[in-house]
C-alpha cells in the first residue's frame, strides 16, 4: 500500500532529513485531498475520437500556499509534487512558465489567429491535469493582462493548480499599472483554489545557515564539495533548472535554481555584459545566490571586478544571503591597481553578509 502525504512527512521527520513542524503539517490534509483526487480521477482517452468527444475534465480544487520566505513552501511542494500518481504534472518556476506562455503567444499571432490566449491554453490543457508553481508573483504588466484569461482556460479544461507564494492573494501585482483590470485573476484564484498560509515563524533556511561558513577560501576542491553539500541541503536534492530572466529584452540565465536559491560562477554572472538592471533583477529573484570561483581581480579583469562590485550591491540592498568561493579573503582579492581603492567598500560587504543573522530583515515580497 503506497504511504500517505502525511505518512511521508512524518517518516522523513522521524529519519531526520526534515524537521516536524505543525505549521506545515496542517497543510497536508488539503495536499492529500488533491493528491487523493487526481488519482481518483479517469486519465484522458488517448486517440483522435476521444479527442474529439470526450468533455473536457473538471478541474480538481487547487491549492495557492503563501508565508514568508524559508517556511518550508518549496518543501511540501517537492513531497506532494512526487506523490500525485498522475503522469501528466509539471512542476516549473512561475516565472519560467510565463515567459513560455509569452513566447507561445507571440508564435501565435504571428498565425493570425483572432485569440492568440486559446491556442496557447489549449496546448497546456492538452498535456497537462496538473501545473505545481513555486513562487507566484505578478510583476510585468503583460503578464498581468493575460492570467485571468489564461487561468480560466485552464480550469475550464481541467487543469488543477498548485502554487506557492510569498504573497496572500490580495497583494499579486499590488500598486501594479492598470491594477483594477487584474483584480478579476485574483477572485478567480480564490474561487477555483484554496487560500492556506503557512504560518510557521521558524525560517528553516535561515536557520540552516546560522553558524556555517558562507565563503570558502581558496576556490578549491575542498570548497566545492562543501558548497556542493549546502546546495543539496537547500534544495533538497539540487536544481530544477536553469531560470531565465527577461532584461530590457535580453535574457539573463541562472544556470542552476530552485525554489529561491541560485548557484552560478563568477565568470556565468561577471564575465558576460550585465549591467545594474540585470543584477538588480537577480536580486530581486532569489533568497539565496551561491556564487563559485571568484578570482583574484586586477587590471587585467577590470570590467569583470567592475560587474563584481556592482552585482555584491544589489545583493547588499536586497538583502540576498550570499555563499561563496573566492580565490583569497575579501579584502586580498583587489589590492592593487585601479578600482582597488573603491573595492575596500566591497571588501566590507562581503564580510558582513557572511555575518549568521544577515538577511533575516529581508521584507518579504
Amino acid at each position: 500500500m503506497t504511504e500517505t502525504l502525511t505518512q511521508l512527512y512524518d517518516r522523513l521527520s522521524h529519519d531526520g532529513a526534515i524537521r516536524q513542524d505543525a505549521a506545515q503539517r496542517a497543510i497536508l490534509p488539503e495536499l492529500e485531498r488533491i493528491t487523493a483526487e487526481l488519482g481518483a480521477a479517469p486519465a484522458r482517452r488517448e486517440g483522435l475520437w476521444g479527442g474529439l468527444f470526450a468533455r473536457p475534465p473538471t478541474a480538481v480544487k487547487g491549492l495557492y500556499i503563501w508565508g514568508g520566505v524559508g517556511r518550508g513552501k518549496s518543501m511540501l511542494m517537492d513531497l506532494f509534487h512526487k506523490q500525485v500518481p498522475i503522469k501528466d504534472k509539471r512542476r516549473v518556476h512561475f516565472h519560467a512558465f510565463m515567459q513560455e506562455v509569452q513566447a507561445g503567444l507571440h508564435a501565435a499571432r504571428k498565425t493570425g489567429v483572432d485569440d492568440a490566449i486559446r491556442p496557447v491554453a489549449e496546448g497546456i490543457a492538452g498535456k497537462l491535469r496538473l501545473l505545481s508553481f513555486d513562487e507566484m508573483q505578478i510583476t510585468d504588466i503583460a503578464d498581468a493582462m493575460i492570467v485571468g484569461r489564461l487561468f480560466q482556460m485552464l480550469f475550464d479544461r481541467g487543469v488543477t493548480v498548485v502554487t506557492t507564494s510569498n504573497r496572500v492573494p490580495d497583494d499579486l501585482y499590488k500598486d501594479g499599472l492598470n491594477r483594477a483590470l487584474f483584480l478579476p485573476f485574483i477572485a478567480l484564484l480564490k474561487e477555483r483554489m484554496e487560500v492556506r498560509e503557512l504560518e510557521s515563524e521558524t525560517d528553516y533556511r535561515q536557520h540552516r545557515l546560522e553558524e556555517t561558513t558562507v565563503f570558502f577560501t581558496p576556490a578549491d576542491e575542498r570548497a566545492r564539495r562543501a558548497i556542493s553539500k549546502m546546495w543539496q541541503d537547500l534544495t533538497g536534492g539540487g536544481g530544477d533548472t536553469a531560470l531565465s530572466l527577461t532584461v530590457n529584452g535580453r535574457q539573463v540565465v541562472l544556470p542552476d535554481y530552485h525554489a529561491g536559491v541560485a548557484r552560478a560562477s563568477f565568470w556565468d554572472l561577471c564575465g558576460r555584459p550585465l549591467g545594474p538592471a540585470d543584477y538588480l533583477a537577480i536580486a530581486g529573484a532569489v533568497r539565496v545566490l551561491i556564487l563559485e570561483d571568484i578570482p583574484h581581480l586586477s587590471a587585467e579583469n577590470y570590467n569583470e571586478a567592475k560587474r563584481f562590485v556592482i552585482l555584491i550591491d544589489a545583493l547588499y540592498e536586497a538583502r540576498v544571503r550570499l555563499i561563496a568561493s573566492a580565490a583569497d579573503e575579501p579584502e586580498r582579492l583587489y589590492v592593487e591597481g585601479a578600482g582597488s581603492f573603491e573595492f575596500e567598500r566591497t571588501a566590507s560587504r562581503l564580510r558582513e553578509m557572511q555575518s549568521a543573522d544577515w538577511g533575516k530583515d529581508r521584507p518579504v515580497d
